[in-house]
């Protein structure tokens, strides 16, 4: 979100330096030359085939770039206004300084940037790119500045996703995008003249991603959101339009944007964009998916926000998990660095994979998943430019050299995507990250995420989690499932078994004991940042919420508490901030729950048959058998003692 408007207001400093005493006279509507380049550059054809993007062979082929755009604002003002030439020379200057210093990229999101598509004589607008668009523009320069630096970089061995000017409509008092609005027939205008291109339709090295940053949609309800199934109807509906009159034109690969800023793509495994080589274009930045971010604490201060891995997991299971299942993924945003740079839209850390941070648990949930292209989102190809493998001094890192930050670590990384991995030593022992000991506490009717690690004897160490064998000694207590998560079934013990082959045929076995039960006081099952930042302390089972805040328990599947009359929360302390204990039957804390106020007492008893959440002033009845939330609310800052929360059939008990 913060990505979004920091780029509007740095687009109203560009149209505000772009008066008619600054800019050269430009033809708002020039002719479009009749005589366009005919010579075609191809790169080897890739295909979407299920899940996956393949290439003739019927390899696997993910993808890893960068991104460039055509604003002179956006590019350290390296060419003056409307000069083509100027503009294409300054940009392959960098694609060629990046390849020279070393980075691994086999593609680039291409912006038609409005720069050059809008018209410059009339009024600058909220929203670049469909309001003061104008076709002609967008012809001409589609031929003199997009496709001459789309076939460079297909020169360069590097596929193109194009994507259209500017980006979508988000704010009141316009809500976001509706069914036949001046947005949809702007791209349909755009990937109509693009699709037709004689040197970008069925050219296997351009794909088209169809728009940026859809927020909101207005539902088939009539109701604007970017979550119902209302909405998701709305979107299919929405690009479905679009896919088609690509695909009476093309073949090339296609796109699919989610809602919420890109974020949002659950309903479409229900209302799927039909057709062939479709993939979903997704963004991901610090904070979105449950993931850690940075913020600043009001004194230039980053603070640390976020549960770490196997939150960020869950996000992503949640929103991009459901058309990962069926299609390839390509993320056209990302980055992060620690706040105190400045330089990037995403705040935070590389951190560890499997614990804390954002980056490297990103690339892990990417490279598990299988089927995940990405790219380093950056505005400044220059900066790509400058970087020099040479590690950096503690305690004096830059931007670009700086561990936490995502140059040093993409630069490294796509490199071993580009290059393999380099082993020396043999398997020497597997570990689970994040797990000290041989037991584990897990919800009943949640989840737990195991990070499986193989160190080898040359030091070299890596995640083999899809790669290792887990099995359990009790399916009906624990079951597991792909990429390490196992789910608790019901209350009760079962022993896991870890094993890994390497590929050199040595073999380690490791096994970890776990005990599921619905409400454990432990860390790690406890979560005290529910809802704001708070705190949790195992040993004296002491909670204290952030500013009305919430901890305690979340169950990815349901927790069944139809076995039960009732359930007891007890303090061990008075209430001194408002607590309230509070029960969800819906996966999201912002439905409402039923809520049971402490008052005075140290004891609330929720009668499981008789709970009740209000909902538009009607008191609706919970579900008892699919709780998702349970846990303790207050105005924050004062200690809880959590004496027992437990399930009986005696009120009294």
């Amino acid at each position: 979100m913060i990505r979004f408007l920091n780029m509007l207001l740095m687009c109203v400093v560009l149209f505000a330096s772009c008066s008619d005493d600054n800019v050269p006279p430009v033809d708002p509507d020039p002719p479009i030359d009749p005589d366009p380049p005919t010579d075609v550059i191809t790169l080897p054809l890739l295909s979407v085939e299920g899940r996956y993007l393949k290439n003739t062979k019927g390899e696997i082929v993910n993808l890893h770039g960068f991104t460039q755009t055509y604003s002179p604002f956006f590019n350290n003002n390296g060419w003056n206004n409307y000069d083509v030439q100027g503009c294409l020379s300054y940009n392959k200057r960098m694609v060629d300084g990046i390849q020279t210093a070393g980075w691994k990229f086999n593609f680039v999101r291409l912006h038609m940037d409005p720069y050059w598509t809008d018209d410059p004589t009339q009024t600058s607008v909220r929203y670049e790119g469909h309001e003061r668009f104008s076709e002609s523009r967008f012809r001409k320069y589609l031929d003199e500045v997009f496709v001459p630096m789309a076939e460079y970089f297909i020169s360069k061995g590097m596929y193109v996703v194009l994507r259209p000017p500017g980006v979508a409509p988000a704010h009141d008092p316009y809500k976001g995008i509706e069914v036949g609005d001046t947005y949809q027939q702007f791209l349909l205008k755009v990937w109509d003249i693009v699709s037709q291109h004689k040197t970008l339709k069925n050219n296997s090295g351009i794909m088209f991603e169809l728009a940026n940053e859809p927020v909101n949609i207005k539902g088939t309800d009539g109701v604007w959101g970017s979550s119902s199934d209302a909405c998701f109807e709305a979107a299919k509906i929405y690009f479905q339009v679009i896919v088609d009159k690509i695909r009476s034109n093309c073949n090339n690969i296609i796109w699919v944007p989610g809602l919420a800023y890109q974020s949002s793509y659950a309903g479409y495994a229900t209302h799927r964009i039909e057709g062939s080589n479709i993939g979903f274009a997704v963004h991901c930045y610090p904070g979105w998916f449950g993931s850690d971010a940075e913020q600043d604490s009001g004194e230039g201060i980053g603070t640390s926000t976020g549960s770490g891995y196997e939150a960020f997991q869950r996000g992503w299971d949640a929103q991009v998990g459901p058309v990962a299942a069926f299609a390839p993924i390509m993320v056209t945003e990302i980055d992060w660095a620690p706040l105190k740079y400045n330089a990037t839209w995403g705040k935070s850390i590389t951190g560890t994979a499997g614990a804390e941070g954002f980056g490297a648990n990103f690339k892990y949930i990417a490279d598990n998943s299988g089927n995940v292209s990405w790219l380093f989102f950056t505005t400044r190809s220059d900066q790509l430019a400058a970087f020099k493998d040479v590690p950096g001094i503690p305690g004096a890192y830059t931007f670009l050299n700086d561990p936490e930050a995502c140059p040093w670590a993409m630069y490294h990384w796509f490199k071993e995507y580009a290059d393999g991995e380099v082993i020396n030593g043999e398997l020497d022992k597997i570990e689970l990250v994040g797990i000290t000991g041989n037991e584990i506490s897990i919800l009943t009717g949640g989840d737990r995420y195991l990070v499986v690690k193989a160190t080898y004897t040359d030091g070299f160490t890596k995640h083999v989690t899809t790669q290792a064998t887990i099995t359990s000694s009790d399916p009906a207590v624990v079951q597991v499932e792909a990429n390490g998560r196992i789910i608790a079934l019901k209350d009760g013990n079962s022993t896991l078994t870890v094993a890994y082959r390497s590929t050199s045929g040595v073999s380690k076995e490791m096994s970890l004991g776990v005990k599921a039960t619905t409400f454990p006081l432990t860390s790690g099952t406890f979560n005290p940042s529910i809802w704001e930042k708070g705190t949790f302390d195992e040993d004296t089972r002491t909670l204290i919420t952030g500013m009305y805040g919430f901890g305690g328990w979340q169950y990815s599947n349901g927790a069944d508490l139809s076995g039960y009359h009732y359930l007891i929360a007890e303090l061990d302390n008075d209430n001194q901030s408002a607590v309230s204990f509070r029960l969800f039957d819906e996966n999201n804390y912002w439905f409402q729950p039923a809520e049971y106020d402490f008052g005075n007492s140290r004891r609330v008893v929720v009668d499981l048959n008789n709970m009740y959440k209000k909902v538009n002033g009607q008191q609706v009845k919970l579900n008892q058998s699919h709780i998702y939330i349970i846990g303790f609310w207050s105005t924050g800052g004062k200690p809880i003692v959590v004496k027992d929360v437990y399930l009986s059939n005696n009120s009294t008990n």
